[in-house]
């Protein structure tokens, strides 16, 4: 008689699929009764299994995916589509509503009600699609209870602290629930950043007035100025959720926190400053959703694409990703790492810190802690036999020495590096201390970047170029007559009023060759460098950025305001559409 595999045990199911093997399931089962957790998260938290092959699996099986609730933070938007009548008749609870796409996320034991669709439907309009998630009832039930009957809104929970007593010995003691006005507060705040894509959140005391700042797209925009009083409150509750020590605030602290916005688990890296005015605290959101981009995503051209594929075709050598903090390096060098990711491949690296947790890769964070640095920790990394290691930043001579000469014991070696250009970055490691004799033969090449923004799709303006354009000097006559685009001034609400929405890299990738080895063995200037670079078609960051430019993605003015396109003006024509 032949088993159906739907009927089998999660477990047994996924060794047969051979996403698992009969040694992986086992310590799984064994950290299964230790931890008291479920077998699936057990077999993502030791990374024998993605969440998202097994998600796959249980949308097979049930319908829907799993959700843990733990970090959960409420999407008011969801809690008023669905009535609470509703949720506790049915068991259902609402983590996330899209209005714009009629998109509505309900967690359930039940996925597929179909009473619970149809009225919703009635209520919310024909048109709602809903996405089912797998809850444990008791979750779903405690959910209920825990969430409904607050107000989530800021502007609500700030008039709730205005009328009400605050009880600071149980938000200090990490005993205060969301009855406590403060916790929705910081958890509110965390979420809006997310949602409008935030990758910093900036709370700085001033005066009377506590300004709180996001930075969207690079740019810093002041979102809301709360009264003062508000913050001792607030400061507390971060330093708890952060692991920081609350009665310190004449130093320093660093800590990290994660919540569950919309239905996925976002963390985040927390840094409190003292100043003149107080504690000053900034966030850094580590979405790895929207942050780990796939390799084929990356936006390169198909030349671009050959180049970089060359550079990591050598089993050994130095490549390095330049740009200043900001620029999207680590995104760029975790999407190689996990293109290079496979089970015959042993990679590690040292990061200060680590940002995103990645399957199968040995990740080793940089602190006082762990009484490591960069130097001494690519030592001990070429003792745990690897083939790749990624070295978070190259920063002072040691650094640059280890890793260059990590790559001669035949290693490929990644890391980020300073510098304005990619021709600039052998300057910088001459500047390091590290020899020609060294760089030539193992640097396999550099990949330069900036992050521009993208124009609002929504409100973009379309312009035909011609002659006498602003445009026109840097485009050139050969694309007389193609439509490019321009930021709408005032934008519109898709794109906040900016005129952009979202980023994207542009990037110069610059392959050492045996020629380029030679000029860098006997120490040529920059402009050899770049005169030989030039010759075999390399071509400068700005010129990708006319590339995006020309295929409707951004605007002149935006590569502009992060490149030196005046250096253009003496180069050759701009890149066709194509790349």
């Amino acid at each position: 008689m032949t088993t159906n595999p739907q009927t089998l045990p999660l477990g047994e199911r996924l060794v047969r699929l051979g996403l698992v093997t009969e040694d992986q399931l086992q310590v799984a089962l064994i950290e299964q009764r230790n931890r008291q957790a479920r077998l699936g998260e057990v077999l993502v938290q030791l990374g024998f299994v993605s969440e998202q092959a097994l998600q796959e699996l249980l949308a097979e099986t049930l319908g829907s995916k799993a959700f843990d609730f733990s970090g959960f933070v409420p999407d008011a938007r969801a809690l008023q589509a669905v009535p609470k009548y509703l949720a506790q008749t049915q068991q259902v609870f609402p983590i996330s509503y899209e209005a714009d796409e009629k998109l509505l996320v309900l967690a359930s034991n039940r996925p597929g009600n179909l009473l619970v669709v149809d009225q919703l439907r009635a209520s919310i309009g024909s048109d709602l699609n809903i996405e089912w998630r797998l809850a444990n009832p008791a979750d779903v039930i405690a959910a209920i209870d825990q969430y409904y009957g607050f107000d989530f809104s800021i502007e609500g929970i700030l008039k709730e602290i205005e009328t009400g007593e605050l009880d600071m010995t149980s938000l200090a003691r990490g005993q205060a629930g969301y009855s406590h006005p403060v916790v929705r507060l910081v958890d509110m705040l965390l979420a809006d950043a997310v949602n409008r894509g935030a990758s910093d959140l900036h709370f700085e005391p001033e005066g009377s007035i506590l300004r709180v700042r996001y930075r969207i797209d690079g740019v810093m925009r002041q979102i809301r100025a709360l009264h003062i009083k508000y913050w001792p409150a607030m400061l507390v509750r971060f330093k708890l959720i952060s692991g920081m020590n609350i009665a310190e605030n004449r130093a320093p602290q660093d800590g990290r926190c994660n919540v569950t916005v919309s239905g996925r688990l976002v963390d985040f890296r927390v840094a409190i400053h003292p100043t003149i005015h107080g504690e000053n605290l900034v966030l850094r959101v580590l979405d790895a959703k929207k942050s780990i981009v796939p390799y084929d995503q990356l936006g390169l051209s198909p030349q671009q694409y050959h180049i970089l594929n060359l550079m990591l075709a050598r089993p050994e050598g130095v490549i390095l990703v330049t740009g200043p903090t900001g620029s999207g390096k680590t995104t760029t060098l975790y999407s190689i790492l996990n293109h290079l990711n496979r089970e015959e491949v042993n990679i590690m690296t040292i990061e200060d810190p680590v940002e995103y947790p990645l399957m199968r890769i040995r990740q080793t964070s940089v602190s006082d802690g762990t009484k490591i640095d960069f130097g001494s920790g690519i030592r001990s990394l070429m003792r745990q036999d690897p083939d790749i290691i990624l070295v978070g930043e190259i920063r002072d001579p040691e650094t640059a020495e280890m890793a260059i000469r990590a790559a001669m014991t035949g290693h490929q070696v990644f890391s980020t590096l300073h510098t304005n250009s990619a021709l600039r970055s052998f300057t910088r490691l001459r500047n390091l201390g590290v020899s020609a004799d060294l760089m030539a033969g193992h640097i396999s090449g550099v990949i330069a970047q900036r992050l521009v923004r993208r124009v609002c799709p929504s409100c973009r303006e379309p312009v035909q170029l011609h002659e006498g354009m602003p445009e026109w000097q840097l485009l050139g006559p050969q694309h007389q007559g193609q439509t490019i685009f321009r930021a709408r001034r005032g934008g519109c609400p898709s794109c906040n009023h900016t005129g952009y929405r979202g980023r994207m890299a542009i990037m110069e990738l610059l392959r050492v060759d045996s020629g380029m080895d030679e000029l860098l063995a006997r120490s040529a200037t920059l402009g050899e460098l770049a005169h030989y670079a030039r010759q075999r078609g390399f071509q400068p960051l700005a010129f990708d950025g006319l590339r995006r430019v020309l295929e409707g993605l951004t605007t002149i003015d935006e590569v502009g305001r992060v490149t030196d396109l005046t250096a253009l003006l003496d180069e050759a024509p701009a890149p066709s559409h194509s790349g």
